[in-house]
């Protein structure tokens, strides 16, 4: 197996670049963006995802950018990241079960056709209960919350419940704190940034 793969529940494969099978580094210069690509898979038809983490010369990670699936159907994924400053960084690529994706796509089948609704709505409103206890801000564990309430309310109508789990607003803070299961990362891969 090459540095460049991984192994887990969620496999990490063919991560590019990587030079001689990632025993020399990928070259850049501060400001170049590049891509990262990767194949990143699962058995059975739960949702994955996953990022880049971009470690600066002192090791310390900067924010992950997450990765989109390049084609449809392809099991390739990639992003852009840009280092900023000369020295040697490495790169990962995470992958990971995106349960509440799965949720998701599994709501809007089954809400709207009235199969298991009470069912599907409880397993959205835990969901989103879990991803809100790994928020760091306030405000946006807030918007979570209040989606997880609001699935869990009987009171309210059966759409009311599912809509407010679908708005941009939970969008975005689940696109910045993605509740993430069976984390699989690659080997990092060094990347020389110089003049």
């Amino acid at each position: 197996m090459s540095t460049t793969e991984a192994i887990g529940r969620i496999p990490v494969r063919d991560v590019h670049p990587a030079v001689d099978g990632g025993r020399r580094p990928a070259k850049a210069v501060p400001g170049e963006t590049f891509q990262v690509t990767a194949t990143v898979f699962r058995e059975g038809h739960d949702a994955v995802a996953a990022n880049v983490v971009l470690r600066d010369p002192q090791g310390r990670p900067g924010p992950w950018t997450p990765m989109r699936e390049l084609a449809p159907g392809t099991d390739r994924w990639g992003a852009e990241v840009t280092p900023d400053t000369e020295g040697r960084w490495t790169y990962t690529v995470e992958a990971w079960g995106d349960p509440v994706t799965t949720w998701r796509r599994t709501a809007r089948i089954k809400v709207p056709a009235g199969i298991d609704t009470g069912l599907v709505l409880e397993e959205g409103a835990n969901l989103y209960a879990r991803a809100a206890d790994d928020v760091p801000e306030r405000t946006a564990r807030t918007v979570l919350l209040d989606a997880a309430r609001a699935l869990g309310d009987d009171s309210l109508p059966v759409a009311t419940r599912l809509a407010a789990a679908l708005t941009p607003e939970v969008d975005g803070v689940l696109g910045r704190y993605p509740l993430r299961e069976l984390v699989t990362a690659s080997e990092p891969l060094p990347l020389l940034v110089e003049r």
